[in-house]
C-alpha cells in the first residue's frame, strides 16, 4: 500500500555527498519542521528524469520557493557518487538537494516502488512528488506507467 495525503513520511534514510564524501541524511532531519518537495524519478540519466523532470524544478525553484517550499529534494535508487554527478551535470546547485536511495529501501517504505527488470533497471522508486509538510504528505502525485503529468514542476505548484 503506498502513502497517501494525510499520513506521515515513514522513517529513513538517504545517501547525500558532501564536501566530507559521502554521507546520509534521516527523514526526520530533512522533514521536520519545513515543507519539501520530495521528486522521485526511476534513474539518473534516463531520459524524460534529465531532460524534463529534474530541469523543471530548477527552472522554477523561486516560483516554489515563493510559496513557502524549504527544500526540494530529488530521490532516485542510484548510488551517492550518481546522484552527486547527475546533479552537478543538470546544474543543480544548491537549488535541489541530490539523495541517493541506493536500494530503494525508502521507496519500498512509501510503496512505491517499482520492477524495472524489464529495461534492465531492476528494483527502482516510480515517478513520483510529494509535498510533505512537518513530516506529513499533503500532496501526493504518483505517475502511471510512462507518463509525465501529475509529478512535474508546473503540476506541483499548481497543487500547492
Amino acid at each position: 500500500m503506498s502513502i497517501s495525503a494525510g499520513e506521515r513520511m515513514p522513517d529513513g534514510a538517504f545517501g547525500v555527498m558532501t564536501d566530507a564524501g559521502p554521507g546520509a541524511i534521516s527523514s526526520n532531519d530533512l522533514f521536520a519542521g519545513k515543507k519539501v518537495v520530495l521528486v522521485s524519478v526511476p534513474g539518473a540519466f534516463t531520459p524524460t528524469c534529465s531532460m524534463n523532470h529534474l530541469p523543471g524544478f530548477v527552472d522554477h525553484v523561486a516560483e516554489l520557493k515563493g510559496k513557502g517550499v524549504d527544500t526540494i529534494a530529488c530521490m532516485a535508487v542510484n548510488d551517492v557518487f550518481v546522484m552527486d554527478a547527475w546533479g552537478k551535470d543538470r546544474g543543480v546547485g544548491d537549488d535541489v538537494m541530490m539523495l541517493a536511495d541506493g536500494n530503494g529501501d525508502y521507496a519500498r517504505a512509501l510503496g512505491l516502488e517499482m520492477d524495472g527488470t524489464g529495461f534492465g533497471m531492476g528494483m527502482r522508486g516510480q515517478r513520483f512528488a510529494i509535498v510533505v509538510d512537518d513530516g506529513v504528505a499533503t500532496h501526493v502525485a504518483v505517475e502511471e506507467p510512462g507518463q509525465f503529468e501529475v509529478s512535474k514542476a508546473e503540476s506541483i505548484l499548481a497543487a500547492l
